[in-house]
This record gives structure tokens, C-alpha cells and sequence, in this order.
């Protein structure tokens, strides 16, 4: 019988099922009609103005938010028309948004929308809506929506209060810094491992430090290193029990700049879902023979060589039983860079994961709940 030793590609997993597509719209200077004078009109309004477009909103009896709104946009223009809209207010508009008082109302608007070819939102009433606004944390151009496809909005607001509070302010300071030296990274003509390699920097400098503003010193900091040669590197990582919660900060990090990951049979799937999308991922695992540990070695080196970013992904510790050892002396005598990110093992896990029992002590009938152990009770001594 033959047995095919060769490392197996692991195709990339399908997109899970998604109620919504989040896509953003680039609105500015284009044209946007909202119906409506209320409230809810005129945060929608806000919302479009806020993103650069003009927006001409269609209201007989406009209420004091939209009034203001009109006063001072955030961006945008805001232009009332004290009356209600015709088919003819659609076109060359890029969006159509509407606050209707009843379904005959949002028909009608979603029908002269889409007769136009305009993607249409009625607020609270996704049956006629094209598209939905989430809740929104605003670092622009950093932007993050968020979306329950309208089964629970006070939950998307909770969700929004928890990511508002785990990303930094100072991080729209680091994201318009990246957006205006995207150019001068982009002249050098670098490889894509040296883009990469600059904006993994880059977000390391940012998150080092999200309250301070980046200057052009921190820019220059960031070039000096880029070399326009591409090099390659390794990564041993340990992937721990199997649990994705009990990945390490380091070892996220490396799935998320490897160009190739080899993993073998004991690494589940929902941890190379922390992997980018991109990544080529080669199952080279010992299990049935499929690749021998010298050839995983040969494989690894050839792909560093050839300037790829390689993650070896082993479960536990990679330096658990010195199974590493020998992909360490293959890459240094190679002249590679290697690192190793350690896992937490298998072992201890598994044993912190065991029911604990009560264990009755065969003297005194006593339990030791918390260790299931035997106790002993010490007698007293007698005093002589």
C-alpha cells in the first residue's frame, strides 16, 4: 500500500451565513434624499451629512432637530424643502432613507426609491429597507458598525458600549495618520512582506501608544527598517489544549501575519480561524504518516527561504516534549530567523478540567471537597 506523505493544503473555510452584508457607503459629495421632518428623520440625516454627503430632506412641517441640524451639519449640507417628495427628487441621488407613519407610506416611498435605482431605508421597517444603519463606534476613518439585522437594537447598543470602551479615542489620530501616509508607503514600491511589515509596525506603535498624536519622527522611525528585500522568518507556536480561548495574545498575533501555516492533526479549526483569510494552511500533522518531522523541517525552511512569513502550529508546547528542537536547528543553520511562542499544555489543562469528588477519609468519614483528597485529623496530644 502507498501512503501519500505529502503536506495537504487545507482549503480556506466558507464564509458563514450572514444576515447582513456590513458594507460602507462613500458619500462624499454625493447626493442623498431623506423623507421626513421627525426625530428619527433627522438623525438619519445627521448620520448621511456626517458622511460628507449633501442631503436634501423632504418635510412640510420640519421639527425643531431637523431645524437645527439644517443650521450647522457636521459636514455635509443639510437643505429642507417644506414639502413632500415626488418621484422625480430620486434622481442621481445615491441613497433614499424615509420615517414613514404607516406601511401604505413606506411602499410607496420604497417603490419610487428602486424604480430609480436608489438603495432605500425606511427606519423600523426592514420589510421595505435595501439596507440598515448599526450602531456605530466612531474613531473615523477608523468606523466600526455593528448589526442585529433589527432583532435587538438595545443589544447592538450594549455591544457598541463594550467595544467603545476597549478602543482608544486617540485611535482616530492613528487612523488618519495611516490614511495620509499610505502614499509615501506606497512609493517605495515595496514587496508585500515590506508593506506588511510596516503597517504591523505600525499598529504596534499605535497600540503601544493610542493617546499621543503620531508625528512625521514616528513615520521616519517606521521606514528606516523597511528593506525592499523580502525576508522570510519562522514562528513556532504553540496552540494549547485545543480551546481558542486559551490562545495566547502572541500567538493571535502570529496567526495574523503568517503567509503559511503548518498545523498538524491535534490543532482544531476554530483556531485557525484566528488566522487571516489570506494564509495558506497545510496540514503536515504525523498522523497516518502523512509527513514525516525532517520533511516538515525541509518544507518549512524552502518556504522561508522563498520570503514567506511561516507559523509551525503544533498543540500544547511546541518545546513540551523537545519535538522543536530539531525545526530550531534546521532554520538557524539555515540562516533563518525563528521565533517560538509557547502554548499552554495539554496536560495541566485537562487536569484543571477534572470533576472534583469528595474523598471520605476512612478515619474520621470527613470529606475534603475541595481537593478530593484524603484528610487526616491530627489528634490532640496528651500532655505529660
Amino acid at each position: 500500500m502507498t501512503v501519500d506523505r505529502s503536506p495537504a493544503a487545507l482549503r480556506p473555510p466558507r464564509m458563514a451565513a450572514l444576515s447582513r452584508l456590513p458594507a460602507f457607503f462613500a458619500l462624499e459629495g454625493k447626493r442623498a434624499v431623506v423623507a421626513g421632518g421627525g426625530e428619527p428623520a433627522a438623525w438619519k440625516a445627521e448620520l448621511l451629512a456626517a458622511a460628507g454627503a449633501r442631503v436634501d430632506v423632504f418635510a412640510p412641517a420640519p421639527g425643531e432637530a431637523m431645524l437645527t441640524l439644517a443650521a450647522a451639519p457636521p459636514r455635509g449640507q443639510v437643505v429642507i424643502h417644506d414639502r413632500g417628495w415626488i418621484a422625480a427628487d430620486f434622481a442621481g441621488a445615491a441613497l433614499a432613507v424615509a420615517d414613514c407613519a404607516d406601511a401604505k407610506a413606506a411602499a410607496d416611498f420604497a417603490a419610487a426609491a428602486r424604480a430609480a435605482g436608489v438603495p432605500v431605508n425606511v427606519v423600523d421597517r426592514p420589510a421595505f429597507s435595501d439596507f440598515s444603519f448599526g450602531a456605530i463606534v466612531n474613531r473615523s476613518p477608523l468606523v466600526i458598525g455593528i448589526s442585529t439585522d433589527g432583532a435587538s437594537p438595545v443589544f447592538a447598543q450594549a455591544i457598541r458600549a463594550k467595544i467603545e470602551a476597549l478602543i482608544p479615542k486617540g485611535f482616530a489620530r492613528w487612523a488618519e495618520a495611516a490614511r495620509a501616509w499610505r502614499p509615501r508607503v506606497q512609493a517605495l514600491a515595496l514587496p508585500f512582506r515590506g508593506r506588511r511589515s510596516f503597517w504591523e509596525k505600525f499598529t504596534a506603535r499605535a497600540v503601544a501608544a493610542p493617546d499621543r498624536s503620531p508625528t512625521d519622527a514616528d513615520l521616519d522611525a517606521l521606514l528606516t527598517p523597511v528593506s525592499s528585500r523580502e525576508s522570510g522568518s519562522v514562528i513556532l507556536v504553540g496552540a494549547g489544549p485545543g480551546d481558542p480561548e486559551l490562545l495566547t495574545l502572541r500567538a493571535v498575533r502570529a496567526l495574523q501575519s503568517a503567509d503559511v501555516i503548518l498545523f498538524d492533526d491535534r490543532v482544531s479549526t476554530d483556531i485557525l480561524d484566528f488566522a487571516r483569510r489570506e494564509a495558506k494552511k497545510m496540514l503536515v500533522g504525523k498522523t497516518g504518516l502523512r509527513c514525516r518531522h525532517d520533511e516538515i523541517s525541509v518544507l518549512m525552511v524552502s518556504l522561508a527561504k522563498a520570503g514567506r512569513r511561516v507559523v509551525r502550529l503544533e498543540g500544547g508546547d511546541p518545546m513540551g516534549f523537545g519535538q522543536a528542537d530539531e525545526e530550531i536547528a534546521a532554520c538557524r543553520a539555515a540562516g533563518l530567523e525563528v521565533e517560538v511562542v509557547p502554548g499552554i499544555t495539554a496536560a495541566p489543562d485537562a487536569a484543571s478540567r477534572l470533576p472534583v469528588a469528595p474523598f471520605a477519609d476512612p478515619e474520621t468519614g470527613a470529606a475534603n471537597q475541595r481537593f478530593g483528597c484524603r484528610t487526616r485529623q491530627m489528634r490532640p496530644t496528651r500532655r505529660r
